[in-house]
């Protein structure tokens, strides 16, 4: 599974309060939780994003509360995977558990950052790039231009997850077994 896409870029610490504002959280459809992320900082990031893109972020993404939305969001609005430096540990599981491909790699995080110095970017909060990025899932290799970094692939288990859609579907499909 490849994905490959145009990198919206972000900060240290962003909190899934900052990924969707609590009072969104009301709302079931993840459509329509998907038009509100990133609203309280950045309302036009929504219309930058296209599916297949891609996002990176520093340490720390998806800290504070345990809000499955920010994951759910994110991937309803066509992001295909997140690379940071780091997790918050929740927001991590509830990738997984929504099937939203992630992946640690500080090397291409610092790489891309380096590549926007000089580069016109839109948005303050969120910066979106032209900047492709391309990750294989599969063998966690990260291709950033002319630079190819490698993060810790997915265990088997969790990339089953992944190909089925989250735990649900993974779970609706063992069941069917």
């Amino acid at each position: 599974m490849i994905f490959k896409g145009k990198a919206h870029v972000v900060g240290n610490d962003v909190d899934t309060d900052v990924i969707i504002p609590g009072r969104f959280l009301t709302i079931t459809d993840p459509k329509e939780v998907a038009k509100h992320i990133f609203e309280g900082v950045d309302p036009d990031f929504v219309k930058r994003v296209k599916p297949g893109d891609i996002m990176v972020a520093g340490k720390n993404f998806g800290s504070g509360s345990s809000r499955e939305q920010a994951a759910i969001g994110l991937k309803a609005l066509g992001i295909s995977a997140v690379i940071a430096k780091s997790f918050a540990r929740i927001f991590f599981r509830n990738a997984i558990n929504v099937g939203l491909p992630i992946f640690i790699s500080p090397e291409a995080v610092e790489h891309l950052n380096s590549l926007m110095k000089g580069r016109e970017v839109i948005g303050s909060f969120v910066k979106s790039t032209d900047i492709e990025v391309e990750i294989n899932v599969d063998t966690g290799e990260i291709k950033i231009m002319d630079k190819t970094f490698n993060s810790t692939p997915m265990p088997p288990f969790i990339l089953d997850v992944m190909r089925s859609g989250g735990i649900l579907e993974w779970a609706k499909s063992k069941l069917n077994e």
